[in-house]
């Protein structure tokens, strides 16, 4: 069997298929549900330590959550504002 490597993309296309946005949608779940269940966790631990973990855990997956809705956002108004360039 040969080791076919898959193409590395230096930018993201302009347009994602329906299995990659199912994907982000996973993404966006998992790190909410993740955040949801460390910060509760976190609530009910009577240990300082692990309590910390946890926070620090919840922590973690709210910056991917807002990392990966930064970079929707982001693509969002570029093509946004590529749109208005060619209707003008």
């Amino acid at each position: 069997m040969q080791n076919q490597q898959q193409p590395v993309f230096q930018n993201p296309p302009q347009v994602i298929t329906g299995k990659d946005l199912n994907y982000v949608r996973d993404m966006l779940s998992w790190n909410l549900l993740g955040m949801k269940k460390a910060h509760f966790m976190a609530t009910q631990c009577q240990d300082p330590e692990v309590k910390a973990t946890l926070e620090k855990a919840c922590q973690m997956h709210e910056s991917h959550y807002k990392r990966i809705i930064g970079h929707i956002s982001s693509q969002q108004s570029a093509m946004n504002q590529t749109q208005a360039n060619l209707q003008n």
